[in-house]
């Protein structure tokens, strides 16, 4: 018995039926690659384990690396005791691949920052995290949780939400509800813009979410020397392409500076 450890974030889902569904949620062809972030006690590696598919779990508890090895011994030469946020993904894995898991909800969202990193190569991610999590980074322009993740995973991923999980489905349970998202890589390769200047901007707006954009945008530029329309907007009112199209703005202003 893998006994949860709290400094890990680990909350091991017990419900063989949500396990099920998480993985039916993974559509991936034959063959392909799918790194399984934290599977704990295995209740998505079993399943996961029946499909035709290269699965490389990534686990850095070393009583769930122990269980995994024992309950399936052909992980052993599989499992990568690492931890995902640190270790260079090039060392394990080549061309494109695929992610699934149950994201502790405590670095979720670095999860996802390194996900981005990896966006030339992460065709897919299925993956459970906390419920208010899941809604901001589906939620579209306009909503109260749109937020800088909405954005940044929205410029490259399609994203729906799925379902929502009960606390009771978890050993321990969480104080809070669950939602499972489906990340699906869209047809952009770059961005029509600087790329690094557009998660500044994002970051930077949002940063101050309540003030309108000419004042949040004012961390980057100094000197607001000409007007431009979104400048009169709050992040949350602009979409993908007004963040491209701000960029843009942004950089032209910068080079005007200098």
């Amino acid at each position: 018995m893998v006994r949860p450890k709290k400094h890990l974030g680990q909350h091991f889902l017990t419900d063989p039926s949500i396990a099920g569904r998480i993985v039916d949620a993974l559509h991936v062809p034959p063959g392909d690659t799918v790194l399984e972030i934290g599977p704990g006690t295995g209740v998505l590696t079993g399943p996961l384990l029946e499909k035709d598919i290269q699965l490389l779990p990534v686990e850095i508890d070393p009583e769930s690396v122990v269980h995994l090895k024992q309950r399936w011994p052909e992980l052993e030469d599989r499992i990568i005791e690492r931890d995902f946020l640190k270790m260079d993904l090039s060392d394990h894995v080549t061309g494109p691949f695929h992610i699934i898991g149950n994201f502790p909800y405590n670095i979720s969202s670095q999860i996802f920052f390194r996900t981005l990193e990896y966006r030339q190569q992460v065709t897919t991610v299925v993956c459970m995290i906390q419920k208010e999590v899941a809604m901001r980074i589906a939620s579209p322009p306009g909503s109260r949780e749109y937020g800088i993740l909405s954005v940044l995973l929205q410029a490259y991923y399609n994203i729906e939400y799925l379902f929502s999980v009960k606390p009771g489905s978890f050993f321990p349970p969480p104080k809070v509800t669950s939602g499972v998202i489906r990340l699906s890589r869209n047809h952009t390769v770059s961005l029509p813009c600087d790329e690094k200047l557009f998660v500044k901007v994002v970051k930077s707006t949002f940063n101050q979410r309540r003030k309108m954009i000419r004042n949040s945008i004012k961390s980057i530029l100094l000197n607001l020397d000409s007007d431009h329309e979104l400048l009169s907007k709050r992040p949350e009112q602009l979409g993908v392409p007004e963040f491209i199209e701000l960029t843009n703005w942004v950089e032209s202003q910068q080079s005007a500076e200098q």
